[in-house]
C-alpha cells in the first residue's frame, strides 16, 4: 500500500518463486511470436509500430507468494498497491500463515502489506522490454530499454505539488501535498512507429489483491494501454488477466480472463455477485456462408481463447455498468482506483472494482492506501474487499467452479502502451469516424490508424500514464 498513490495493486501467492527470465516477446494475449530467440519482424519500415506516454505514482503490494516444496502447507500473502503517479519507496512485508486443509478450502486470513513500489525505486521492480511489439498485438510501436526510455524522457519520476485527493471534500481545495509521480509515455519517430515503454514485473503470482490508484491513463484514437497479468511463455495454459485496458475512445471499464479449455463462467456466476454484465459475442461469420451474423449473439462468458461461438481470443469479459470508468472521462475526474482480488482458495473467485475519481472511494480502501508506506506496521490499515461493495466483475475460479485454479498461475504484472494493432487498429473506422475522414488507406483500418499515429497528432499528448 502506498502513502498516497495514483493506483494500487494488491496480491497474494502460494507457490515456489519463479526465476525471472525475459521470455521472447509474446503477443498482448500471450501467443508466442518467435522461437529459439529469433525475432520476427512486425512490419516493413513503412508500417512499424509505436507507443505514447504513461504516468504512474506509487505501487505497493499485499499478498501471498509461492514458497518451496518443503513449506507447501504454508502461505505467503502479498498485496501490491501501484499508482500511476509513483511515490518514493519499495517496501516488502510478507505474512506467512499455516494453511490447514478444511473441507478442501485453505483459509488465508487477512492481507498484510508485502511491498511498496514508488518513487525513485519504482522501476527497480520491473524489466524494460526492448524490442518490437508482438505479432499477436502488432502495435504500431517499438518498445525501448531503460536507458533509451530515460534518454527520451518517456519514463521518469517527477515531484509535484497538488491537491490532496484523499482529503475530505470540504478541505480538498485548500489541502495541497507534495508527491512523486511516475510517468510513462511515448515519442514519435521519422519512420512512424512510436518508441514506447513496456514494463514486465520481476515477481510472479498465483493469487493476490492488486490495487491501482491512477491519476491519468492513455486515451484517444489509436491508443491501446493495458495493465495486466500474464505468463507469456506459457500462454494460454497459465492464463491472462486484463485488469485495465483502454481501446481508442472507450469509456467503460472491463476485466477479461484468457485461458485454455474448460474455464467457463456459464451457470457459475449469479447476478447478485456483481454489478456489471458480460460482454457479448456477435457478428461472427456464418459457419456455412461466411457472412457476418449480427442477428445472433451470446454472452462472452467462456474464458477459453478458442471458445466456440465467440471471437478468437475474446475470453470471458466482464463489463462495468457505469460510464466514465476508463479513458478520457476518467481523466477528467482526476483518475480513479482499480482493484482486483484473485483468490481461488477462500472466495473461489476473481473480483474487480473501479472507483472513478477519489470522492467515493470506500474508507477502508482509502485508509489502506494512505497508510501503506508507514514504517510502523501497527498503523497500516488492512484492506478488506468485503467492505468495498459489490464488484462490477466476478469470475468463479477454484474448486467446485467451472474453472479450476490451475488455469491461472505464475503470472507477472505488465504495464504497456501500444498503438493501433490488432485491436485498436481494427476498430479504427468504427471508433474514430472523424479521424478516418482525414487518414484513410483504402479499406484497411490498421494502415489507416498507422497513418494517423505517424502524423503525430496533438491528441497523443494525452497518451500517457500517471
Amino acid at each position: 500500500l502506498l502513502p498516497i498513490v495514483p493506483f494500487v495493486l494488491l496480491h497474494w501467492k502460494t507457490r515456489k518463486a519463479v526465476e525471472n527470465t525475459m521470455p521472447p516477446q509474446l503477443s498482448k494475449y500471450g501467443a508466442a511470436d518467435h522461437e529459439h530467440g529469433e525475432q520476427v519482424p512486425l512490419a516493413s519500415d513503412g508500417d512499424q509500430h509505436h507507443i505514447e506516454p504513461m504516468e504512474y505514482k506509487s505501487l505497493s503490494s499485499f499478498g501471498a507468494s509461492n514458497i518451496d516444496e518443503t513449506n507447501q502447507k504454508r502461505k505467503k500473502k502479498i498485496i501490491a498497491i501501484a499508482g500511476t503517479t509513483i511515490a518514493a519507496a519499495c517496501l516488502i512485508a510478507i505474512n506467512i500463515s499455516v494453511a490447514h486443509s478444511f473441507n478442501g478450502r485453505k483459509p488465508i486470513g487477512p492481507y498484510e502489506l508485502a511491498s511498496v513500489q514508488e518513487g525513485d525505486s519504482f522501476f527497480a521492480n520491473y524489466e524494460f522490454y526492448d524490442g518490437p511489439d508482438s505479432l499477436g498485438s502488432a502495435g504500431y510501436n517499438n518498445y525501448v530499454g531503460k536507458n533509451r526510455a530515460l534518454e527520451l524522457n518517456i519514463a521518469n519520476i517527477t515531484t509535484e505539488t497538488g491537491p490532496d485527493v484523499f482529503a475530505s471534500s470540504d478541505t480538498n481545495a485548500a489541502t495541497r501535498k507534495e508527491e512523486q509521480f511516475v510517468y510513462m509515455k511515448s515519442a514519435p519517430t521519422e519512420k512512424g512507429p512510436r518508441e514506447s515503454v513496456r514494463l514486465e514485473g520481476k515477481t510472479r503470482y498465483d493469487r493476490g489483491l492488486f490495487i491501482l490508484d491512477l491519476r491519468h491513463m492513455p486515451a484517444g484514437c489509436g491508443v491501446w494501454p493495458a495493465w495486466w497479468l500474464t505468463d507469456e511463455k506459457h500462454w494460454p495454459d497459465n492464463g491472462e488477466i486484463d485488469i485495465v485496458e483502454g481501446i481508442n475512445y472507450q469509456t467503460v471499464a472491463k476485466t477479461a480472463l484468457h485461458t485454455s479449455d474448460r474455464c467457463n463462467m456459464f451457470a457459475h456466476v449469479p447476478d447478485w455477485t456483481k454489478t456489471g454484465h458480460w460482454d457479448w459475442a456477435t457478428g461472427l461469420p456464418d459457419t456455412f456462408t461466411g457472412v457476418m451474423d449480427f442477428n445472433t449473439s451470446k454472452p462472452a462468458d467462456d474464458c477459453n481463447v478458442l471458445a466456440p461461438h465467440q471471437w478468437a481470443n475474446q475470453g470471458c469479459v466482464a463489463v462495468s455498468s457505469d460510464e466514465g470508468t476508463i479513458g478520457e472521462p476518467l481523466n477528467k475526474q482526476g483518475g480513479g482506483i482499480y482493484a482486483l482480488e484473485w483468490d481461488p482458495d477462500k472466495e473461489k473467485a476473481i473480483r474487480s472494482w473501479v472507483f472513478p475519481g477519489h470522492d467515493a472511494v470506500p474508507s477502508n480502501l482509502r485508509e489502506a492506501i494512505e497508510s501503506a508506506s508507514s514504517t510502523d506496521k501497527s498503523k497500516r490499515v488492512v484492506p478488506d474487499p468485503n467492505e468495498w461493495g459489490l464488484p462490477y466483475a466476478y469470475f468463479a475460479v477454484g474448486e467446485g467452479t467451472g474453472c479450476s485454479a490451475d488455469h491461472l498461475k505464475n503470472m507477472r504484472i505488465v504495464f504497456n502502451l501500444a498503438f493501433c494493432g490488432t485491436v485498436s487498429g481494427n476498430r479504427y473506422f468504427r471508433d474514430c469516424p472523424a479521424e478516418a475522414k482525414l487518414f484513410k488507406k483504402g479499406k484497411d483500418p490498421v494502415l489507416s490508424c498507422n497513418a494517423l499515429i505517424k502524423s503525430n497528432p496533438e491528441m497523443l499528448e494525452q497518451a500517457y500514464w500517471k
